[in-house]
């Protein structure tokens, strides 16, 4: 099964609304072009992504915890 990674971005402050593009509060884990993380948060679909190649990485940090637990029972 395919995976990449998607943003929980920020709330913004002033808005309280999250805002796609902006400052990204955790990186979860999502089947390719999904909006439902592994740990079951709805993702915006305008959110930022990036490769599951990235998953251990600085580039993917912060990371969901849960995402990450669920994510290597899935994949070999």
């Amino acid at each position: 099964m395919e995976h990449e990674m998607r943003a929980e971005h920020a709330e913004d402050a002033e808005a309280g609304s999250p805002q796609a593009g902006g400052p990204v509060k955790l990186w979860h884990m999502v089947r390719l072009d999904g909006t439902r993380s592994m740990c079951g948060r709805e993702l915006r679909p305008d959110a930022a992504v990036q490769s599951a190649d990235a998953w251990g990485t600085a580039a993917a940090e912060p990371f969901c915890h849960s995402c990450g637990a669920l994510y290597l029972r899935e994949v070999p």
